[in-house]
């Protein structure tokens, strides 16, 4: 028997990649579930269940997870405050954002940069602010 989960036409599939495209592009901009909805022609709902089944995160999930990686890149690469990187990355919130960074980390904001200053001092950063995994891991980022 099949699983009827697996199931996506290529035509749906495409339509969704656009708007996880659009997502990521629009991530300053707090894009709207039922602005994502209509890049792809669906209803919100439907659009939502889909979005899981084809890329395994509800679209919140993935907006959530591509602003806090955009974070970390700021943080490591570029010397903003962590306030202006919380709102480079579309939240108004610092501490919402910081308990988020955390959840998602495992560190704060501040103790992520402190931990990437120890590896890479400010010179020497690399231009586009990529750590590698095995490196995030050693100091405590946890990968979900």
């Amino acid at each position: 028997m099949r699983d009827s989960r697996l199931i996506l036409d290529h035509d749906s599939f495409v339509r969704l990649c656009r708007s996880r495209d659009y997502l990521a592009a629009s991530i300053e901009d707090k894009p709207r579930l039922e602005d994502a909805a209509a890049v792809a022609c669906l209803s919100q709902y439907h659009f939502h269940r889909l979005f899981a089944r084809a890329f395994g995160e509800t679209p919140h999930g993935f907006l959530t997870r591509m602003r806090i990686e955009r974070a970390r890149k700021l943080l490591a690469s570029e010397h903003l405050p962590v306030t202006d990187v919380c709102l480079a990355v579309g939240y108004d919130s610092l501490g919402s954002f910081s308990t988020l960074f955390r959840t998602q980390t495992g560190m704060t904001p501040i103790e992520f940069r402190k931990a990437v200053r120890r590896v890479f001092p400010s010179a020497q950063i690399p231009p586009s602010g990529f750590m590698p995994t095995c490196l995030l891991l050693r100091f405590g980022y946890r990968i979900h």
